[in-house]
């Protein structure tokens, strides 16, 4: 499913574009070279922050409540990967109580007024090889690599960062579309938006369900995954987010094929409506623990 610019100490990161983390702003994706960020979801235009709001709202408590159930607490010195405007990050300072977060992102602008000594933004890119973090107890990536290139290179990386003992945990979009239903508005607006999310920045979320493989590869133990779907029902966050994800990429979408236009205006008008009966995409998170 990275981050906006907006200073809003409440403002959550990016999937597809959801990211709270998310991929960082500029990074540039497998399919037709675009960047997040620049080619899509500019996070200087008006009411981007309330759209990844809207996507926090949803997602911020399942994160943290798989943390803490993996021992986010004090003594833990953590990076949580895509940092964008460090919900996550603050949480694990302010209420888990860790030691020390690393907040990565490659725009860090909006961790500013969160930096003190246990929250350390660090502005750096993912794909860069000579970053080296340092190790950690803690390592946690939401809407990140769904969005960048050799993203399976990029979990070995990643896993190579843990301390013996330390949990990696990925979290990425998933969708699970009714196969009975190919041609509602609904359904063909939301493939419409994976294809050129794809195409457009390179958002891939075809390897998501095998995040638990990769993790068991690169020799972690203890992997498990769950999946969560919110629940999508007009005027809940969920439904606001794709609304304005779909408003934001109206253009692209429009440019799909003829009558787009009107599919597009039919699948936001069903968002809204008491008629609105969908399992929407989630969220599939990952996690395993160095030996």
């Amino acid at each position: 499913m990275t981050a906006p610019r907006s200073q809003g100490e409440t403002r959550a990161g990016t999937a597809s574009g959801v990211k709270g983390g998310g991929v960082s702003s500029g990074e540039v994706g497998v399919g037709g070279g675009g960047r997040y960020g620049e080619d899509l979801f500019e996070p200087e235009r008006p009411g981007e922050g309330e759209r990844i709001d809207a996507a926090a709202a949803v997602y911020d408590p399942v994160t943290t409540r798989r943390l803490r159930a993996l021992g986010a607490g004090p003594g833990r010195r953590c990076l949580e990967v895509g940092a964008g405007t460090g919900t996550v990050a603050r949480w694990l300072v302010e209420e888990a109580g860790v030691e020390e977060v690393v907040a990565l992102d490659r725009d860090t602008g909006a961790l500013a007024a969160l930096a003190g000594p246990r929250l350390r933004p660090l502005a750096a890119d993912l794909t860069d090889e000579t970053l080296s973090p340092g190790g950690f107890d803690l390592i946690h990536a939401r809407f990140v690599l769904m969005h960048l290139p050799d993203r399976r290179r990029l979990i070995s990386r990643l896993a190579g960062w843990l301390e013996p003992g330390g949990w990696l945990v990925l979290g990425d979009a998933v969708d699970v579309p009714d196969v009975l239903d190919a041609s509602s508005a609904y359904r063909r607006t939301m493939d419409a938006m994976w294809r050129t999310l794809k195409s457009t920045i390179g958002t891939d979320i075809s390897s998501v369900p095998a995040y638990p493989h990769f993790l068991r590869d690169e020799g972690l133990r203890e992997v498990a995954a769950e999946l969560y779907c919110p629940p999508l029902v007009a005027g809940g966050p969920a439904a606001r987010f794709w609304s304005e994800t779909w408003s934001r990429m109206r253009p692209e979408l429009e440019a799909a094929g003829p009558g787009h236009a009107d599919v597009l205006d039919e699948a936001m008008a069903y968002l809204a409506s008491p008629e609105l009966a969908e399992l929407g995409p989630g969220m599939a998170m990952a996690w395993g623990q160095r030996p």
